[in-house]
């Protein structure tokens, strides 16, 4: 699956996106995804704990205990603020 990172997470991770496959026949969820990737190192670990990070799959909004598929993109963002 493509998983797509932006904002903070993409400067912090120093990516803007990779590939993520799925083993045959693996279930996975967003959050299971996210535990996978903090194995990545001590740059991973710190981004993807933070406990406002939002997920997204295919363009909509999930949450984290969404099932994914191989051909999914995921996209991991912090939450927007501005005015």
């Amino acid at each position: 699956m493509k998983v797509l990172f932006f904002a903070s997470l993409r400067d912090t991770l120093g990516t803007s996106e990779l590939q993520e496959p799925l083993a045959t026949g693996e279930s996975l969820t967003a959050d299971g995804l996210r535990e996978r990737l903090k194995s990545r190192g001590e740059a991973w670990q710190k981004a993807l704990s933070q406990p406002s990070l939002l997920v997204a799959v295919n363009q909509a909004m999930v949450p984290w205990d969404t099932l994914l598929s191989d051909d999914d993109e995921v996209a991991l963002f912090p939450p927007v603020t501005g005015g």
